[in-house]
């Protein structure tokens, strides 16, 4: 008697070169349930119906000739031919019976499952097709998946949708984009315990940042109940950020958070046949907090490394990961549910940059998250329901609630999308991101702000933040391949305050950091004075008050609030450049500049020129200033020996004499930052006169020079430079200011210290860049935008000058 032919296979049984047997999601939770389980990675386990048992049943069913008939001469540009076509592939699909061998083996292996997990199992059915997760071709969520299902009878109903699923528009439409055939592919099915992040929380992460492809962090988003709406986009989800390398060195800090919205959460359904999940609101208090806890982050972001480092190995090569993670809220613990190769940042070549760039100043109309980094402008197309897609125009804005697989024939042709909802990892951002469409997402508004068929500008090439703009406005594009241009002697730093702008500038050829702006992140990310939170009771308005509250309302301490977001920030540029230095230079506001903070005007008073007034060191240690300046080095602290950032050197601005940057070192020492202690280097601003008189006893303080050439343009020349009647005469290229530069550098080198510029001279004048290397300066520090241009200049100067 011949042995029955099996068609399932339990995950233990399979590996990731059972792709043409169970599908790339199968055998990607095959290969990490045999493999990873023993590292400490929790996968839920089940089994998989392989594609022979789906090729069974269509076999049996003599279904082949029917399926040709429906879908053969397909014009896949034809949305409504398409929608008739797929729908009739589908029924034919799904009015196959299951063959009963079929049908006992899958009733066998649940029945197993259920004496392993006990008679309350619900589980996830998941299709796995056999040319998905491929690390060239993704087909997420082109199949159906069905969650919460309980009982046979539920089982079996599901694992017939799920190969009807092969057959979705999307799917079809797909396939014929890859090249693949419909008929040489199958559908494997996944049948898996359910994590109970209904109870808990659930998301999306990646072994790299989706937007710029920076390789060295793992990015995860999640939300509360299960992770459909994140990966659909139905919620703005919280994010965060784990730096791999300090990650592994022991350091265990959140790299960067961000609170998403998370309106809704999907939970179980009371009626687990007809409705197994639906979505319920969450709470204010839910709102207000993180899913997961820092632990949380942690302990996904040591998964992820680890899977990575697997699936690396296998393949010989760095893989970047997708992975999708679930919180049960029963037994408290962390699930990996899928995990598949990154395939559309990685495949990029970093060697070839793009920048695009917004002309002049316009205020937009409706923000979100930006996905990728380019320009686009075109007609809004509103659509709300499918029977709108067949209107829609190839160059048209995709503005929708949020976007479905069935959508992406339209996403295919559109100039960008905007979402209501959504996150960095959802649907809309997965596909646009592959399609290389600018895409804004989570704007909350967008249906309501733009209005359809107007004329508008989606920009995602300002950070983080993508805009909307009224009309078609006018950018560039700036495309440099990096593989020909050669390295200076000269040090090629940048100025960089915007941590939004870190990880997509690091790709910029560069010595690390010559200038990061303490004053943009505590504008921008805290927007409070520090004395402020420090001393709320001394706080007049009663609105400031309550927007200071609003701030850190998640915090022990408002000053909390101000120490993790400022190292956070900084952290984040430190990480992008690790590890090549990157120099922060301490809060250099004037006091009109802290007024205007929450509370500033509480704290601060006026002076008649705040430009050589109360700002830099003098203000460190002063007591009007000295609490707050206490917070900024407890920001460092943190920086430095808990996140592990030690390429980061701080720097002090404003410094007029050296009794008071003794005083300075005296205080940074008190508050944990003792020169020279793991390392420590602390710079100092070269931008007044006496810093160069007295170079020679600055010297014995600090570990190197950063030349200002604005303030020290100012102070040679006397000109106020927030002055506009004496702006004409305000020149870095006067031969006075040459002097005192050069001599900087003489008397630097002099004490073997390094001496660099950081002002905004040599970014703007050619001329400039080349009199700094002419002088043998040690770095150069440029505004991003300039850097290739200015490299160039460079280069040429010192060939010149080897020739003399």
């Amino acid at each position: 008697m011949l042995e029955q032919k099996s068609y399932i296979r339990w995950f233990n049984q399979l590996s990731i070169d059972d792709i043409p047997l169970v599908g790339g999601k199968n055998a990607s939770l095959g290969e990490m349930y045999r493999a990873l389980v023993a590292q400490g990675i929790n996968i839920p386990n089940g089994f998989a119906v392989t594609a022979e048992g789906y090729r069974y049943m269509l076999d049996e069913a003599n279904a082949w000739l029917a399926l040709h008939q429906a879908l053969d001469g397909l014009d896949p540009g034809n949305v409504a031919d398409l929608a008739i076509r797929a729908r009739k592939a589908r029924d034919i699909i799904y009015a196959a019976p299951l063959p009963n061998l079929l049908e006992q083996q899958i009733v066998a292996a649940y029945q197993q499952l259920q004496d392993q997990y006990g008679e309350g199992l619900s589980l996830a059915v998941r299709s796995s097709a056999t040319a998905e997760d491929l690390p060239t071709a993704s087909f997420a969520g082109q199949q159906d998946s069905f969650l919460n299902i309980r009982g046979e009878q539920a089982l079996l109903e599901a694992c017939k949708r799920c190969f009807a699923s092969l057959f979705t528009d999307r799917a079809i439409h797909y396939r014929i984009d890859q090249g693949f055939d419909h008929f040489k592919l199958g559908l494997s099915i996944g049948i898996m315990k359910m994590v109970r992040s209904d109870l808990k929380a659930s998301g999306v992460m990646f072994s790299l940042d989706t937007e710029s492809g920076f390789t060295d962090v793992v990015f995860i988003t999640g939300a509360y109940g299960l992770g459909e709406n994140v990966v659909q986009g139905a919620v703005d989800p919280d994010e965060f950020y784990v730096h791999k390398t300090t990650f592994e060195q022991g350091f265990r800090a959140v790299l960067k958070r961000t609170l998403g919205v998370k309106k809704i959460k999907m939970v179980y359904g009371e009626d687990s046949i007809r409705v197994p999940v639906h979505n319920v609101v969450t709470s204010e208090e839910e709102r207000s907090h993180f899913c997961i806890s820092d632990q949380d982050v942690l302990t996904l972001a040591d998964y992820a490394i680890k899977i990575e480092k697997h699936y690396s190995g296998k393949a010989g090569l760095a893989r970047p990961m997708d992975m999708e993670w679930a919180k049960d809220g029963v037994d408290g613990l962390l699930y990996i549910v899928q995990a598949r190769p990154e395939t559309v940042v990685s495949q990029h070549n970093s060697m070839v940059m793009e920048n695009y760039a917004l002309k002049g100043q316009h205020t937009p109309i409706v923000i979100g998250h930006a996905v990728g980094s380019k320009i686009a402008a075109g007609q809004a197309r509103i659509i709300v329901h499918l029977d709108q897609l067949s209107d829609f125009k190839p160059g048209d804005v995709l503005v929708a609630d949020i976007t479905t697989p069935d959508w992406e024939p339209v996403m295919k042709i559109a100039s960008a999308i905007v979402t209501n909802r959504g996150g960095r990892t959802c649907h809309a951002a997965i596909i646009s991101r592959e399609l290389g469409v600018p895409a804004v997402i989570g704007c909350e508004n967008a249906t309501l702000a733009i209005a359809d068929k107007s004329i508008i500008t989606v920009s995602c090439a300002e950070g983080d933040i993508g805009k909307v703009y009224q009309g078609s406005l006018d950018f560039e594009c700036k495309t440099t391949d990096l593989t020909a241009l050669k390295k200076p002697k000269t040090n090629i730093m940048l100025n960089l305050g915007n941590p939004e702008l870190a990880f997509k500038t690091s790709f910029l050829p560069n010595d690390g950091v010559g200038l990061a702006r303490m004053e943009f992140i505590i504008a921008e990310y805290i927007k409070a004075h520090p004395l402020a939170l420090i001393h709320p009771e001394r706080v007049q308005d009663k609105r400031v008050l309550a927007q200071l509250n609003q701030l850190t309302r998640n915090y022990a301490k408002p000053e909390d609030f101000f120490i993790e977001r400022l190292s956070e920030a900084v952290a984040t540029i430190a990480a992008a450049f690790y590890p090549k230095p990157v120099i922060v230079r301490m809060s250099d506001f004037k006091t009109n500049e802290y007024a205007a903070l929450l509370g500033g005007k509480d704290f601060e008073f006026e002076e008649a020129n705040p430009m050589i007034g109360f700002r830099g060191a003098s203000r460190y240690i002063h007591p009007a200033y000295e609490e707050g300046f206490a917070l900024e080095c407890a920001a460092m602290k943190r920086v430095r020996d808990g996140m592990g950032f030690t390429n980061v050197i701080l720097m002090i601005p404003f410094c007029r004499r050296v009794q008071e940057a003794e005083h300075v070192l005296e205080a940074m020492a008190k508050h944990g930052l003792k020169r020279g202690n793991k390392g420590l280097q602390v710079y100092v601003m070269c931008e007044i006169p006496n810093n160069i008189i007295q170079i020679d006893a600055f010297s014995q303080y600090f570990d190197g020079f950063s030349i200002g050439s604005n303030d020290l343009t100012q102070l040679t020349l006397g000109i106020d430079r927030d002055s506009a009647i004496i702006a004409a005469d305000f020149d870095e290229r006067d031969p006075g200011v040459k002097e005192m530069i050069r001599l900087a550098v003489i008397g630097a080198h002099r004490n073997h210290k390094h001496i660099g510029l950081c002002g905004q001279a040599p970014s703007d004048y050619p001329d400039m860049a080349e009199f700094l290397v002419e002088i043998g300066i040690d770095s150069i520090s440029l505004n991003p935008d300039t850097v290739l241009q200015t490299t160039q200049t460079i280069l040429a100067t010192e060939q010149r000058l080897e020739r003399q």
